[in-house]
C-alpha cells in the first residue's frame, strides 16, 4: 500500500470497523486487529521508558484497536528493556528498542511519536520527527525556553502535521462543561484566575561528579543541551532542578493550570509578568533554582492570572493539591482534574460536579482517564475524525507563561514588559540573552 493511499485508509478503517463480524459473532478486539492487520492501526514510537511513559501505555493499551506501539526509546538501557516486556505485557505485541531516537524516525513502521523526555528534549524531538513526516504528541513543557515554541508552532503550519501537548485537562469532559459555562456568564465576567499547586519534595541527595553509569548514554541524554560533566543524580527525575535541562515546577506543573486559567479567561499573551521567587528548603542541596514562586501574569483589558507554586510546602492553602479558581463578577468556580463547583459572589456553593475522576493530580507520572481521552483525541485527529483540543499553537502560549515567570526569576524577580499582539519581549537585550539557549552543535533547530 503506497502512503499517500495508507493515509486515506487510516482515515476511513475506523468507520468500517465497528460493523465488522464474522457470522452472527463480534470479532473481539484483539481478532480484529489480526484480521485486518497492521496497516490499518495507527504505529507510534514512544521516547522516554520512565515515569510518564507508565502513565501513556494504559491510555494505549485501552485504545488498543487503534494503536500499534512498534517502538520505544530510552537512553537508559534498564528502563528501555523494562518497557518492551511491557508493551508485550499490555498490548500482546511485541515493539522494537532503539536508543537513538533519530533512528527510530528512519524507519516507515511509524506514523506518530509519543514525546515523554526530560525537557530540553521536548522540542528537538517534535520538530526532527515532524521533518520525517511523523505526527507528535509532546508532553508538557513544549519547549525548553520561548523560542522553542514559536519554532514547533512554525514547524507544524509547515509540515501540516497533528502536533498535540500533553495538557490533558483540556480534554476533561467536566473541565470542558466548565469553562463553556464560564464563557456563557456562569459567574459573570471573568477577570481574575488563581493557579496552583503543593507538594512536599524533599532534599536532593548531594550531586557528585562521576563517569556515566554503564546502563546510561549520557551523550544521548544531553542531546540538544551543551556538554556538562555528569552528576551521579540527574539519571532520574532531578534534572527537572537544573537549568540546562529542565524547566523548574513552572514547566513542570504550572503549564497545566495556567493552561486552564488561560482557557477560562480567554487571554493570549500577557503585558506584564513579574514574580516573587525564591529557593527556601534544603538551601544545602543542589537544586539550583526556585522551590516556591508566586507569579502574576497582567493581561490587556485588566485580567490577571496568578500561580502560586509551592514545591517544598505541603500547607494546604486552597483545600486540593492543584486545581484552577477563576473569579467572576457575579461569582466563582474552583475547578481541577476531579470536577468543579461554582458559587455565587456571597460564597455559596450552587453547582457542583465532582463525580471524581482517575486522572493522577501530584503523583509523579500521572495518567488515568484524561489521560486517555487526550491521546484518543490526538488519534482521532490523525485520522480526520476530531478535532485536536490542545494544538501545538495553544500550547506553546500557554508555555510562553511559564517562561516569562523563569525570565524573571533569573533576572532577580524584576518586572517584565511584553507585547501582547507577539507574546516576545519589549526588551530587545532581554530578548537576545533569554529567548532562546544555546545548542550543542549539530543539534541547532532547523533554519
Amino acid at each position: 500500500m503506497s502512503s499517500s493511499n495508507r493515509r486515506e485508509f487510516i482515515k476511513t478503517a475506523a468507520a468500517g470497523a465497528a460493523a465488522l463480524t464474522l457470522g452472527p459473532v463480534a470479532l473481539s478486539a484483539r481478532s480484529y486487529n489480526k484480521i485486518l492487520g497492521a496497516n490499518d492501526r495507527i504505529r507510534v514510537a514512544i521516547q522516554g521508558c520512565n515515569r510518564r511513559f507508565y502513565g501513556l501505555l494504559p491510555s494505549l493499551q485501552h485504545l488498543g484497536k487503534t494503536v500499534e506501539i512498534t517502538y520505544v526509546c530510552d537512553v537508559d538501557a534498564r528502563r528501555q528493556d523494562k518497557a518492551v516486556a511491557a508493551v508485550k505485557e499490555a498490548m500482546g505485541e511485541s515493539a522494537g528498542a532503539e536508543k537513538d531516537f533519530r533512528k527510530i524516525l528512519q524507519q516507515d513502521n511509524v506514523d506518530a511519536v509519543f514525546l515523554a523526555t526530560p525537557d530540553h528534549w521536548h522540542a528537538p524531538g517534535a520538530w526532527m520527527a515532524m521533518e520525517a513526516g511523523k505526527h507528535v504528541y509532546v508532553e508538557k513543557p513544549c519547549g525548553h525556553n520561548p523560542r522553542e515554541g514559536e519554532l514547533l508552532t512554525a514547524f507544524q503550519k509547515k509540515y501540516g502535521k497533528v502536533v498535540q501537548m500533553g495538557n490533558q485537562q483540556r480534554s476533561g469532559p467536566k473541565s470542558q462543561e466548565v469553562i463553556a459555562m464560564i464563557h456563557n456568564g456562569a459567574i459573570g465576567e471573568p477577570y481574575m484566575a488563581t493557579a496552583y499547586y503543593t507538594n512536599n519534595r524533599g532534599r536532593v541527595d548531594d550531586a557528585n561528579q562521576a563517569p556515566p553509569p554503564e546502563w546510561l548514554d549520557w551523550e544521548l541524554f544531553q542531546g540538544p543541551a551543551p556538554r556538562r560533566p555528569f552528576l551521579d543524580i540527574l539519571a532520574d527525575y532531578n534534572w527537572h532542578w537544573f537549568w540546562e535541562w529542565g524547566t523548574g515546577e513552572t514547566g513542570n506543573n504550572a503549564t497545566h493550570e495556567l493552561d486552564i486559567a488561560r482557557w477560562a479567561l480567554q487571554v493570549t499573551y500577557p503585558e506584564m509578568v513579574y514574580v516573587d521567587a525564591g529557593k527556601y528548603h534544603f538551601k544545602d542541596d543542589p537544586w539550583v533554582m526556585y522551590d516556591t514562586m508566586l507569579a502574576t501574569f497582567k493581561f490587556p483589558g485588566g485580567k490577571t492570572i496568578q500561580w502560586d507554586g509551592k514545591s517544598r510546602n505541603a500547607f494546604n492553602t486552597y483545600g486540593r493539591g492543584r486545581g484552577t479558581i477563576i473569579y467572576g463578577a457575579e461569582g466563582s468556580v474552583h475547578m481541577d482534574r476531579d470536577g468543579y463547583q461554582v458559587f455565587n459572589r456571597d460564597g455559596k456553593l450552587v453547582s457542583e460536579n465532582m463525580a471524581g475522576g482517575q486522572e493522577a493530580g501530584t503523583a509523579l507520572g500521572g495518567g488515568g482517564d484524561m489521560t486517555t481521552l487526550h491521546v484518543q483525541n490526538f488519534l482521532e485527529a490523525i485520522q480526520g475524525k476530531a478535532k485536536l483540543n490542545a494544538p501545538i499553537d495553544e500550547g506553546a502560549i500557554s508555555t510562553h507563561l511559564c517562561h516569562y515567570a523563569n525570565i524573571s526569576y533569573k533576572m532577580g524577580n524584576a518586572r517584565l514588559e511584553v507585547d501582547p499582539s507577539t507574546g516576545r519581549l519589549k526588551s530587545n537585550k532581554l530578548m537576545k540573552k533569554y529567548w532562546g539557549r544555546e545548542y550543542e552543535k549539530g543539534w541547532e533547530p532547523p533554519q
